[in-house]
């Protein structure tokens, strides 16, 4: 079962800077390591929006310091784009025009103008496991935990 963690940035990168992030992320993917030895890992960009990494528990889990070494990598990220990858009040939803992020306060204000109701679908990042990308991962407001944050 591959394990993964979902870092969402606070604004869509630029189709440049998902270039450059996506060399970033393989490599950084190709040597991560836990407790010296190689992890069954891989790294990729969604949306210019979504970082994921992707560990295959089967073969090795990332420890405490596995992780470490990944927040560590993704903290340059956020230094060289000048993006925010770590704050969990920004919010994705699709939108007429594909893919959107808000923070709290714009979020809710779209929620009291009707532009976000709840049949939007949002993107849940705090799913831990592969296979729940195609399940969990974007559901209707209504069934997400923003849902909760915003009763």
């Amino acid at each position: 079962m591959k394990r993964i963690w979902i870092y969402q940035a606070d604004r869509i990168l630029t189709v440049e800077e998902g270039q450059q992030i996506e060399v970033e992320l393989s490599a950084f993917a190709e040597q991560w390591k836990v407790h010296g030895k190689p992890l069954s890992a891989s790294a990729e960009l969604r949306d210019n929006l979504f970082i994921i990494l992707k560990v295959d528990e089967a073969i090795a889990a990332a420890s405490g310091c596995s992780v470490d070494s990944s927040v560590r990598f993704l903290k340059g990220i956020e230094e060289r784009y000048h993006v925010q990858l770590f704050d969990r009040m920004q919010f994705a939803y699709k939108s007429t025009n594909g893919v959107a992020v808000a923070n709290r306060a714009i979020f809710e204000k779209l929620l009291a103008t009707g532009e976000i109701d709840d049949n939007t679908l949002v993107f849940d990042n705090t799913i831990t496991y592969d296979h729940q990308l195609d399940s969990a991962w974007i559901v209707p407001f209504k069934e997400s935990w923003h849902k909760r944050l915003f009763a």
